[in-house]
């Protein structure tokens, strides 16, 4: 069985407007749900490729403080 992933993400977002797809982001994380994180995945996939060095900076900034606290602390910006 031959699946991309990706494709199928892509493909079921597309055409969907601002406030959906914030909204499925918002939902996605907010349950926790281990079946949308490769959706998820691929989203951080298509921001980073057309991020600017800034940006990619920033996020590898809130990426690393967030590890370091850990999965039991959560917040906007933690």
């Amino acid at each position: 069985m031959d699946i991309n992933i990706r494709h199928h993400i892509i493909n079921n977002f597309q055409g969907d407007d601002f406030n959906t797809l914030r909204n499925a982001i918002e939902e996605s994380v907010k349950e926790k749900d281990e079946l949308t994180l490769p959706g998820l995945g691929v989203f951080f996939e298509l921001i980073w490729e057309n991020a600017d060095q800034e940006l990619k900076n920033n996020l590898i900034e809130i990426i690393r403080k967030r590890v370091q606290k850990g999965l039991q602390e959560k917040g906007p910006n933690s």
